[in-house]
């Protein structure tokens, strides 16, 4: 039987997903960062699972502390209590305002979720932990986690090997993440048929529809609805944003937009765009950090 999927099919705009929280405003991948996602409206949030030296998974994107928390190190030479003791402030860009915050774990996003029953969750596994631990401990490490809301959680990598390893093991919808679309014409990717697709929108092709074989196509990192709104014409079912709160107020907007101009059929694609005042092209978000998602 087929499973119902979150984000299935494109209706007029896209499906938003907030991409390590509300992340241009909040230190990425922490509890303020997902629960403000959460309150600005976000229906689906994606964050990053790294595991501590004793195996506890934690939400963190880099391969090192040194951005979020001013450590040195990777995260897989930390135990379990040196990580949570740690401050996950993301100084750099918010100065001392989130001193007290601290590493999320795994847990934490599974406690969010059991309280906002609305919200789907895209868990990452990274591969520096899939590198250091090995397919099979990682997957130890997070499934059980995400048991309790197994039906609200897919499970998404870069690496294709760790997610032919969880096809195995759970019935998890996974997605494979690709920094360019071309990566995804391969013999692994074909063979896994993933449920979702993640491109970064740097690494789409020009222009032309976007196949993905019965995949939902999910495109990061995006900051313009306008943009936004090409890629769903394209093909797009969810678009990945740092900035969920700026895009669901220009979402509105365009909607507002839409109805003056007496579009009732659907957006009608990026041939609408100058009507909308969006150029069409890929109007990427800041990177808040090393590597796409």
């Amino acid at each position: 039987m087929e499973r119902s999927l979150p984000g299935k099919g494109a209706s007029h705009l896209p499906e938003l997903v907030a991409h390590r929280g509300y992340a241009s405003r909040f230190p990425e991948n922490t509890i303020p960062a997902l629960i403000a996602a959460i309150e600005a409206g976000a229906r689906f949030v994606e964050v990053d699972v790294q595991l501590s030296s004793d195996g506890h998974p934690f939400l963190f994107h880099d391969r090192t502390l040194e951005r979020m928390c001013g450590a040195a190190g990777p995260v897989h030479a930390r135990t379990k209590a040196e990580l949570s003791s740690l401050s996950c402030a993301e100084s750099s860009k918010f100065g001392r305002r989130f001193a007290d915050t601290r590493i999320a774990d795994l847990a934490g996003l599974v406690e969010l979720l059991l309280a906002h029953a609305g919200v789907f969750a895209f868990v990452e596994a990274k591969r520096a932990s899939i590198e250091a631990f090995g397919a099979s401990k990682v997957l130890d490490a997070i499934l059980p986690v995400v048991e309790p809301v197994s039906d609200r959680v897919a499970l998404i990598s870069f690496s294709l090997p760790f997610l032919a390893a969880a096809r195995k093991r759970t019935r998890l919808p996974l997605g494979a993440v690709f920094d360019s679309w071309s990566e995804r014409e391969t013999k692994e990717a074909r063979d896994l048929a993933a449920e979702y697709v993640f491109c970064d929108v740097e690494g789409l092709p020009a222009a032309g529809t976007l196949e993905t074989g019965g995949a939902r196509l999910a495109v990061y990192e995006v900051a313009d609805p306008a943009v936004a709104l090409t890629v769903a014409g394209r093909g797009a079912a969810l678009v990945e944003t740092f900035a969920i709160a700026e895009m669901i107020a220009g979402f509105r907007e365009l909607e507002r937009r839409i109805a003056g101009l007496g579009g009732s059929g659907g957006l009608g694609g990026p041939d609408r765009l100058g009507d909308l005042g969006g150029s069409g092209g890929h109007a990427v978000g800041k990177r808040s950090g090393p590597g796409a998602s």
